[in-house]
């Protein structure tokens, strides 16, 4: 069994590539995603093309949950002993806890996957906003994708490539769009890899994860996540939810970017909403979000 890791900050474009990988591929093939909160998002999604989808959530492949990601990687080699393992760690996760999780299994080949997001890549290194574990990322990684080329000028790409090779220079780096590779072949790690020798990274955030009632307006949640941005509930750095509204089934993406709000191709099997940030102030949020 070959596994792909496939990390990257909150927004980056992990979903849109494994869709996009998942569409060109005939082999047997099982995810595994790890969400930034209790309430998984991505999961549904991703199964929502007909996927093999194991969820583990709660927000971060490290040492607390090293156990259970072990467990699970045993479940699937067991019930559904894939030809293709592809595990999605949250943005908020370090792809090297899970390299050591497959490496105590000896699985092997791993190839660890990077997408990187050249619009906002240098100011969020140069800051360190998201703590030691965003070099981890780009460290472990074997292929780099820089992507969202499309919203970037030449100067950025070009400084972008620079720092990443300066990071990682062992990395094939790729420019892409929507995270859609040019060639088929996705490119497999040349050697195999060692549980990393490092100890884990922290990432200083926090996550709300809530249950949202059903049938809501949909101009509700429009207003909610316009004040999610504009830090009415504290500093927001990512917002997802899944949600049956008065105008059916939405997906709403609040990212560095915007705002992002389109319909869900088929009946959502439970509202919700998970929010990511620092200084979030639960007890500002409306009391008409939570379930009855």
């Amino acid at each position: 069994m070959k596994t792909t890791i496939v990390c990257g900050m909150l927004g980056a474009g992990k979903t849109s590539f494994i869709q996009d990988q998942l569409s060109r591929r005939s082999e047997k093939t099982v995810v595994l995603v790890n969400d930034f909160g209790r309430t998984g998002i991505d999961g549904e999604i991703l199964s929502a093309g007909g996927m093999e989808v194991v969820e583990l959530p709660s927000g971060c492949v490290c040492c607390t949950l090293k156990f259970d990601l072990i467990t699970t990687l045993e479940k699937i080699l067991r019930e559904w002993n894939p030809e293709h393992l592809l595990i999605e760690p949250s943005g908020i996760a370090s792809p090297s806890g899970v390299v050591e999780a497959l490496d105590t299994l000896h699985l092997q080949p791993v190839t660890v996957v990077g997408i990187i997001d050249v619009t906002e890549f240098i100011e969020a290194h140069a800051s360190e906003m998201y703590g030691t574990f965003f070099l981890d990322q780009v460290v472990t990684s074997d292929l780099l994708l820089i992507n969202k080329i499309d919203l970037a000028d030449d100067e950025r790409l070009r400084e972008t490539r620079e720092l990443l090779q300066d990071i990682n220079p062992r990395a094939l780096l790729l420019p892409t769009t929507r995270g859609v590779l040019k060639d088929d072949a996705l490119p497999v790690a040349s050697q195999q890899k060692s549980a990393p020798q490092h100890g884990g990274h922290s990432f200083p955030c926090e996550t709300l994860s809530l249950q949202l009632s059903s049938g809501m307006p949909h101009t509700f949640l429009e207003k909610l996540f316009a004040d999610l941005k504009a830090g009415r509930y504290g500093m927001v750095l990512r917002a997802k939810a899944l949600a049956e509204t008065d105008r059916g089934p939405f997906r709403f993406d609040l990212s560095p970017h915007g705002i992002d709000c389109v319909p869900y191709p088929q009946p959502i099997q439970a509202n919700r909403l998970v929010i990511l940030g620092r200084g979030l102030q639960e007890n500002r949020l409306p009391k008409a979000l939570y379930s009855t």
